[in-house]
């Protein structure tokens, strides 16, 4: 029988999605995809700068998981540096130049 003493011994893995884009909030279609990241996942964090970004992750409980969705350009300068973090479930790549991010993403298991 589980008590609430249980429960409160147990560790809870928190998932996050993280949202790394220079433009994250400059745009009306972005801001409309954020509401609609809001409606199905309580934990976003919006991240506009690479050193903002990973050091929010370097502080968070090992335990914690993360989604990254990150623009190719940034994605380029943070994925080598974030790529082994144990927090780090998959990094999502969005881009206009699929074949340039294809090229360095290739080297990194998480990315898809």
């Amino acid at each position: 029988m589980t008590t609430l003493s249980n429960l409160e011994d147990t560790n809870f893995e928190t998932v996050y999605l993280i949202w790394l884009d220079a433009f994250a909030n400059q745009t009306k279609e972005n801001l409309e995809i954020q509401q609609q990241f809001r409606s199905i996942i309580h934990h976003l964090e919006i991240f506009e700068s690479v050193h903002d970004c990973e050091q929010y992750i370097q502080q968070t409980p090992k335990n914690d998981r993360f989604f990254l969705i990150v623009s190719g350009r940034l994605g380029q300068e943070i994925v080598p540096r974030i790529h082994h973090y144990r927090q780090i479930l998959s990094i999502y790549v969005y881009c206009m130049n699929k074949k340039l991010n294809e090229e360095w993403a290739k080297h990194f298991s998480k990315v898809i």
